[in-house]
């Protein structure tokens, strides 16, 4: 005699559902190798800017030389393999949250989330791989004098929050945005980009202008840390951050383009598409 147990899990979308997790996994990752090579790049710019070891210019020049004379320098590097682990342990969170909500729920695979739990899920796992890519970042593209130090709590806050900020705008407005943005369309225009993909581009970018001084004044205090001579003030703080907040918001942006924009939108399309191959 069939038990409630057994009656609840006969509601549940278990088709395919090894070959759906292996898709989840193949999309995020693909999507973050794709764009993890560029991401690097602007993060290391914006830390030596910060920091004084370089200008952001001077930067972008010299690692995008290497990248076209010596790809092999930086494809293979530990600042890129961090990106990768950083953007496909998150594009992995949230793909996964899809597929065990689609089972639970006997939903199609194809399912797109844009709830709390959404957010909360994803937030944890871009949280908690980028406070340890930042850790390594910041020792190696910080000051160039002095030994590296442990990086603060109150960095270590700041980046949390900058993260929040991100994560939400890339994952969770996106779906409530992308029906706004289809019905003001034209027929036209919705035939050559979706409301969805747009909001995919628009949100992440727009919320660097809020996050990026975040961000900045986490660096500042690595990099300025309070010493013998006395504590830093916070006017001080934000002079600094401020003198940054433009140009570091601009290649804030044009990271961020790639890495939840780009890459949000290849994460999504693959796994849509292999998503109704099993279905």
């Amino acid at each position: 005699m069939a038990g409630p147990a057994n009656e609840l899990r006969k509601q549940w979308n278990t088709k395919n559902l090894g070959g759906r997790l292996a898709t989840d996994f193949v999309s995020a990752f693909c999507a973050a190798s794709m764009v993890a090579p560029v991401i690097s790049i602007i993060d290391r710019s914006i830390m030596e800017n910060a920091s004084g070891r370089a200008t952001l210019s001077d930067s972008l020049k010299s690692s995008f030389r290497n990248l076209l004379l010596r790809p092999q320098t930086v494809l293979f590097s530990k600042p890129v393999a961090l990106i990768v682990m950083l953007y496909g342990g998150t594009y992995l969170t949230a793909n996964t949250l899809d597929t065990c909500t689609a089972t639970v729920k006997n939903r199609p695979a194809t399912l797109v989330t844009s709830g709390t739990t959404k957010f909360f899920a994803s937030s944890a796992s871009n949280i908690g791989l980028c406070i340890y890519k930042d850790a390594v970042y910041v020792k190696m593209f910080g000051p160039a004098t002095g030994s590296p130090r442990p990086v603060s709590l109150p960095s270590y806050a700041l980046f949390t929050l900058r993260d929040c900020l991100t994560i939400f705008a890339s994952f969770n407005v996106p779906p409530l945005l992308g029906p706004v943005f289809e019905s003001k369309m034209s027929n036209e225009l919705r035939k050559k980009i979706s409301g969805q993909t747009m909001a995919q581009f628009a949100a992440p970018a727009c919320v660097q202008l809020i996050s990026t001084p975040v961000h900045l004044l986490g660096l500042d205090i690595y990099n300025r840390p309070n010493g013998h001579a006395g504590p830093v003030s916070w006017q001080d703080r934000w002079t600094q951050v401020r003198r940054n907040w433009l140009t570091s918001s601009m290649a804030r942006i044009c990271r961020i383009v790639p890495a939840f924009g780009v890459g949000g939108t290849v994460n999504a399309k693959v796994r849509r598409s292999l998503m109704e191959r099993l279905s």
